[in-house]
């Protein structure tokens, strides 16, 4: 453990700039048809203002956690921070479809540098005993950041326009910079080997994989040019990838990702119930969007404010979530978090009826925000709370990826899902959802139309229900985690310092 005086000062301070980062991957979706209007553009080009985002998010993420370990994860949180800002500046000021999803891109690319980094430090200044707790702070601030996106938004868009939703990042980012710059200690770091080929393979395959399936409905999964196709892309991505867990494998240098972490159990079950958090989450507000705005006629704002119970009730609990994640096995706190979101969904998605009265469709979603607060917290405890020391970077990079991966999974599905229904629902009106506009954006959804569209908003609001269902069922298989002693204590020897796991209670 880092001998620092005031590890919590410091968690708030990059949980201040963490915070941004997530609001801002759910702030955009409400402000795509003023975006649209203003810049005078169409419905593909704003698709990649969220699109360029996401990738530029996901591909470099295993390479800046191990940037972390290697120059420190205060150093390179920063210069995220900065990187951030400054492209929130641009954004606003573009005045052009083109300058706003470059500029977007290199937002997600800030993002990148610093997500991992949070997790690095929580492994590093708290024992494991008390981790539960600082990833239960961990946890609120990512669950209450994802729903809090679409409420500012809708608020900044109805009153002062789409540029603000970026403008507002410059007084968070100056705070946030200056009160990591002070209170974020300094960690030791650890003299890695580079490996070029692994940073190579890793970021080609990814952008291939992410491309293709975030692409793939845009093209009709068909032909992209000459003789380049979408699932072409997409198999390539992933034989690419399998050549670099290869690599990782046959390399005598020191790997960009330490296969040695998978060996915990707790891990690699983190990161498959980590990548259903991202795919389900991001799939869940876009058919409720569709529904309160197009099928019962509100504003963003007002559609906005339906998610509040969830995130003021998941803000409030996550930080007793997490400490009771330190003194019962979290596996069952997770499993609870995962079953009480799957039965709140359920119940929305059956209550999801053209007449049905707004303040009960707000039970459910209270219930949501009670089990929302099981799931972060325990999920990030579990995942780091065997980790070595030298590997914190890697193994919150590999966290924090397989998070972003699935909610570019639940992107494309979710697309994909809500197309198919109202074509089936509603026969030859419009196009599915990206038909959609005019009369239907403005809530003036013919009568005739209304039950069936909100049946498929209905139905596609199950592949949320199914995500955490399974999640449920992942977790049950944690194992109980290992008592372990600070840090500063010997290594066991005999393996290689990549492997090694902490000391136990008996070992010492």
């Amino acid at each position: 453990m880092n001998q620092t005086a005031k590890p919590w000062p410091a968690l708030w301070a990059l949980v201040t700039g963490f915070f941004m980062i997530l609001v801002d991957s759910t702030i955009v979706s409400i402000a795509n048809p003023a975006i649209l209007d203003d810049l005078q553009t169409d419905i593909t080009a704003v698709l990649w203002v969220t699109s360029a985002y996401l990738l530029a998010y996901a591909v470099p993420l295993l390479i800046t956690g191990r940037l972390g370990d290697r120059f420190g994860p205060k150093r390179i949180y920063l210069i995220g921070l900065v990187v951030f800002t400054l492209a929130s500046v641009l954004c606003g000021f573009s005045g052009s479809i083109g300058v706003l999803i470059a500029a977007r891109a290199l937002q997600g690319f800030g993002a990148a540098l610093m997500t991992p980094q949070t997790m690095a430090v929580i492994t590093r200044i708290f024992p494991p005993n008390q981790r539960g707790a600082a990833m239960g702070l961990w946890g609120a601030v990512a669950g209450v950041a994802m729903l809090v996106g679409p409420i500012l938004g809708g608020v900044l868009v109805d009153g002062l326009g789409w540029e603000w939703i970026f403008f507002v990042n410059v007084p968070v980012g100056v705070v946030a910079f200056v009160a990591a710059w002070r209170l974020v200690p300094k960690l030791e770091t650890h003299a890695h080997r580079f490996d070029w080929l692994g940073v190579v393979l890793s970021g080609v395959g990814m952008f291939l994989v992410v491309f293709g399936i975030q692409e793939g409905e845009t093209y009709d999964w068909g032909t992209i040019a000459g003789p380049i196709t979408v699932w072409g892309l997409i198999i390539t991505g992933i034989v690419v990838l399998a050549g670099f867990v290869v690599w990782q494998r046959l390399s005598r240098a020191e790997p960009l990702l330490p296969l040695g972490l998978f060996r915990d159990r707790n891990f690699s079950l983190s990161n498959v119930a980590i990548t259903l958090v991202g795919l389900s989450i991001t799939a869940m507000p876009l058919p409720l969007a569709f529904y309160y705005q197009i099928a019962r006629g509100l504003d963003p704002t007002q559609a906005a404010l339906m998610l509040l119970p969830m995130a003021v009730i998941s803000g409030a609990m996550s930080p007793f979530i997490g400490k009771l994640s330190d003194r019962i096995d979290p596996k069952w706190v997770a499993f609870m978090g995962f079953s009480i979101v799957a039965i709140a969904l359920a119940w929305t998605a059956l209550w999801l009826t053209p007449d049905m009265e707004f303040w009960m469709l707000l039970l459910p979603n209270a219930l949501l925000g009670v089990g929302i607060t099981g799931v972060f917290a325990p999920l990030g405890s579990s995942a780091t709370r065997n980790l070595p020391r030298a590997q914190a970077g890697a193994g919150s990079g590999v966290y924090n990826m397989t998070r972003q991966i699935g909610s570019v999974l639940g992107s494309a599905a979710i697309t994909a899902l809500l197309n198919a229904r109202l074509a089936a629902e509603l026969p030859g009106f419009g196009d599915g959802a990206g038909g959609l506009g005019g009369e239907a954006g403005a809530g003036g959804l013919p009568p005739q139309f209304v039950d069936g569209f909100a049946t498929a908003m209905s139905q596609s609001l199950w592949l949320s229900v199914v995500g955490f269902a399974v999640g449920a069922a992942v977790v049950l298989f944690f194992a109980k985690p290992r008592v372990t002693v600070a840090w500063g204590g010997p290594q066991p020897t005999g393996a290689p310092a990549a492997d090694r796991p902490p000391v136990t209670a008996a070992e010492q």
